[in-house]
């Protein structure tokens, strides 16, 4: 849908914001509205009155600031309270965070709230005179004001606004009425889009479950849906006839077949610049990205630790983290061997496929079931050898682990591009949602026909 634009524009004189109606005004933001940081801290003292605290995490994961919102207790001083405590109209935002993009994220408060004050590391800007505090917050969310805060954000490992960054910012600010009408447009379109992003997720989520029942019926019941089934009387359950349930220390290789990492000094000695040897861990099984990682060891240690190399089919496992880390080695860029925080699992390919292993180290539930229970009689967290070891899988004979590998492969990707599909559409309706509050608040769009006069909210 186009929208139209105003009949009469005027240079703004201000480069990143160009043209804007000629009937609006360009102020600094001191001039619209009064912008004061809170000092406010989450400790209670016994000398203050108690409080209920407005905190950064408040503001950055909501658009509005309400009275039943979970509020974190604190105490403050009386002075704190009287210049803090939020009132409606009031936009609360972030003043510092770890990086740029992150800066003046903007909270609405609608209503008064009593006894509720703004916290630390924020920034309360109230308006002044008839400025529509609603416009003031949309003025915030709109690429112009974020990418303008940005640039004016200082700071190396943190960054922050300074007060007069913030006063002094140039906004566009239209009659009060058209502000209102801008808001209750605003309100009205980005709900829409809001509701269309928040069905994409729900698809999403029922696309997971939908992929993680299709894989769970393939790994315990294979593909033939009038396979006669047999019970194992074991933790594996009901399996196809012809299935076997059986303990991974019997598909693997005798002698070093699951294997857990070094101990005690034998990682000591590492290399800070490449030898062409490396050491592998949590980073490369968490992220499946074989090449990250900084630690190597010279060719005389690896030689000395060949029985922790890795080799093509090999799977690692973190040993302190979720088997869901389970990654398979599908090639080797750099010989290596891995960390104490890893377990390697080599098995017979003529007994199991590794890839399948790995694909129900990922998706089974009966797999993660035996974990999570290992994992909870353990005397110390993390896993072991042994329990790995003990890990039942559901074995189809090898001609089907072939088969039920191919399906599992098509169903995966199949779901993981319908999920992506969903995800793009969430990004495309973000940009939009972000795109169309910058248009309205900048005058590119004239939104004075197209919001009934009922829908008009006050300031």
């Amino acid at each position: 849908m186009s929208f139209p634009a105003y009949p009469a524009y005027k240079d703004s004189t201000i480069s990143w914001l160009g043209r804007v109606p000629s009937h609006w005004n360009v102020l600094r933001l001191k001039h619209a509205c009064e912008v004061f940081p809170s000092n406010v801290d989450k400790h209670a003292r016994d000398d203050e009155p108690p409080v209920r605290l407005c905190n950064y995490t408040d503001v950055y994961y909501n658009e509005r600031i309400t009275a039943d919102m979970p509020f974190m207790e604190a105490t403050a001083s009386e002075e704190q309270i009287a210049r803090f405590t939020l009132r409606g109209g009031d936009t609360i935002i972030t003043k510092d965070s770890e990086t740029a993009d992150d800066i003046a994220v903007a909270a609405y408060v609608p209503d008064d709230l009593p006894g509720v004050v703004c916290g630390y590391h924020l920034s309360m800007v109230r308006p002044r005179g008839s400025t529509c505090g609603a416009f003031v917050k949309r003025l915030f969310d709109s690429i112009y004001a974020k990418a303008r805060f940005a640039v004016a954000a200082n700071g190396l490992t943190r960054v922050g606004l300074g007060q007069y960054a913030v006063d002094n910012i140039d906004l566009p600010f239209p009659p009060v009425d058209e502000q209102r009408a801008i808001v209750a447009f605003l309100d009205r379109e980005t709900a829409k889009i809001d509701a269309l992003v928040e069905e994409q997720k729900r698809l999403i989520e029922l696309l997971k479950e939908k992929r993680q029942a299709v894989i769970s019926q393939a790994v315990t019941k294979g593909l033939d849906q009038n396979v006669q089934m047999k019970s194992t009387g074991q933790v594996v359950g009901v399996i196809p006839v012809g299935w076997a349930a059986k303990r991974l220390k019997y598909l693997v290789r005798h002698a070093d077949g699951i294997q857990m990492g070094p101990f005690g000094g034998m990682l000591l000695q590492l290399e800070s610049g490449d030898t062409g040897f490396k050491v592998y861990g949590q980073e490369n099984t968490i992220s499946g990205d074989f090449t990250l990682g900084t630690r190597w060891v010279t060719e005389e240690r690896f030689n000395v630790m060949r029985s922790y190399q890795i080799e093509v089919g090999d799977l690692l496992l973190t040993r302190k983290g979720s088997l869901g880390n389970a990654r398979l080695i599908a090639n080797i860029q750099q010989p290596g061997v891995i960390d104490s925080d890893t377990i390697r699992v080599r098995v017979q390919p003529n007994l199991m496929q590794p890839e399948l292993l790995a694909l129900l180290l990922h998706e089974a539930d009966y797999i993660s079931d035996q974990i999570a229970l290992a994992k909870r009689g353990a005397i110390l967290p993390g896993l072991n050898s042994e329990t790995i070891a003990n890990i039942e899988i559901a074995l189809p004979p090898h001609d089907q682990q072939v088969a039920l590998l191919q399906f599992l492969r098509e169903q995966r990707g199949q779901f993981d591009q319908l999920v992506a599909d969903a995800q793009l559409s969430i990004h495309l309706l973000q940009e939009r949602r972000s795109a169309l509050i910058s248009a309205a608040v900048t005058g590119k769009i004239d939104v004075r026909g197209l919001v009934p006069q009922p829908e008009v909210i006050s300031a």
